[in-house]
């Protein structure tokens, strides 16, 4: 029996493919999950890696993440859902020391730059094992979310005073400045976004004149460090990269860890000793401006209804977009056809979308497309084909007809909103 080992080139082309049908089960054969497909010899003798491959570090330097959970062999992958007894419980009952998190709670709920923070969280405070450090999510005004503990969050400080909601910069800061005089974290995590998180942990770091560091997406373990850390960051309008020494203050990227996803913790609601200071607020938030969603370019939406091929009645598609208050997209078979703008489509070769909720309406999914939406949050499919690629990209599916699916849709919205109407 020849020694020679024979290669599958179909098998390791599947492995490669996560579109593939059979994807998840060619890995399974492999042994070793998603690390088997990460690295293999091309039959001219050079090393590939497979670009797709979960922790692959890009050619910017960016790591790859993968929130779908179907690459780790997880709840999205077997099609089960995941319970909270099916992660380890961590209890730190005694912390040596907190690394404070202020997520920009986007909506009332934590976003993925919010989850990533607390991931990145989580290594300053797990670093040492014998000296466990605690977590602690500082957040303001009202709030919907239900998972701290799956985030990786271990105290849980809620100002849920209505002083807090909108847009008060001077009544956080006064807040954080008081949890900084009580508690004295080691380190402060904000994220660096558009969103608020910026600004106040510019704020921040002026009231404690501490020298932060700025649109960080790496931290290493570091020695000679004063902290024991160092950070990789953004500079030159994101043309380069500065290392420095980890400091205090900290405003971190999106993809900056990865998020928690195989232990819950306490998440322990924490109560200051001392009273907030009366704060005579100098702003005064009068709300969100209303803005029109057909006005709103795809690339800043963060709800789009996008239709395809599969799209028949293009009226009530346009009904529906306008009752549900989103932005209108397109694939680029309607685009093609002349069903919409060219400046609606999306896709690689269109609009790179960074919606919150995206739904797709009879759109099958070409490899186009679903590069431009990899980077939304949460995506819908409204499709008549259980077995095309959107579907299986998709977080949430409907199988059926899409001019049915979204009349009933915009006659449950309108009705719950002459309810609301009606009760007021």
């Amino acid at each position: 029996m020849s020694d020679i080992l024979r290669r599958d080139p179909r098998k390791e082309w599947i492995a490669r493919n996560r579109l593939h049908p059979e994807h998840l089960s060619v890995l399974a054969e492999f042994g070793e999950g998603v690390s088997a497909a990460t690295e293999w010899m091309g039959p001219n003798g050079v090393l590939r890696r497979n670009p797709h491959a979960v922790g692959f570090m890009g050619p910017n330097g960016i790591k790859r993440i993968d929130r779908s959970g179907a690459q780790q062999g997880g709840p999205a992958a077997t099609g089960m859902a995941e319970t909270k007894d099916s992660r380890r419980q961590v209890t730190i009952d005694d912390p040596a020391f907190l690394v404070a998190v202020v997520p920009d709670m986007s909506g009332g709920r934590l976003s993925s730059h919010d989850r990533d923070l607390l991931g990145l969280a989580r290594q300053l405070a797990d670093a040492d094992g014998e000296r466990p450090g605690a977590v602690l999510a500082v957040v303001f005004g009202t709030h919907k979310e239900e998972a701290f503990d799956e985030a990786g969050v271990d105290r849980l400080l809620h100002f849920d005073d209505i002083l807090f909601d909108g847009h008060a910069p001077e009544a956080r800061l006064a807040a954080l400045a008081v949890v900084e005089g009580e508690l004295a974290p080691s380190h402060w995590l904000l994220p660096d976004s558009k969103l608020g998180g910026a600004d106040l942990g510019r704020r921040l770091a002026a009231r404690l004149q501490e020298r932060p560091a700025a649109g960080v997406w790496q931290i290493e373990p570091d020695a000679t460090a004063p902290l024991g850390w160092r950070c990789t960051g953004r500079g030159a309008a994101g043309t380069s990269d500065i290392q420095r020494a980890l400091p205090r203050i900290v405003l971190a990227l999106a993809e900056c860890a990865e998020p928690v996803s195989e232990t819950r913790h306490a998440a322990r609601p924490l109560a200051l000793a001392q009273p907030l200071p009366s704060l005579l607020a100098r702003i005064e938030d009068l709300g969100s401006v209303a803005v029109d969603p057909a006005g709103v370019a795809l690339a800043e939406a963060e709800f789009i209804l996008s239709a395809g091929n599969g799209v028949k009645e293009w009226e009530g598609f346009h009904h529906a977009a306008k009752v549900l208050g989103a932005t209108e997209g397109a694939s680029r078979v309607a685009v093609d056809d002349g069903f919409m703008p060219r400046d609606r489509q999306v896709g690689a070769t269109g609009t790179w979308v960074t919606a919150r909720v995206y739904v797709a309406v009879g759109i099958s999914g070409a490899i186009q497309h679903l590069q431009g939406i990899q980077s939304c949050e949460k995506v819908v499919a409204i499709n008549v084909d259980p077995g095309c690629d959107m579907i299986k990209r998709a977080d949430l599916a409907v199988i059926g007809d899409s001019a049915s699916i979204l009349a009933a849709l915009v006659e449950m919205v309108e009705r719950q909103r002459e309810e609301k109407r009606d009760a007021a």
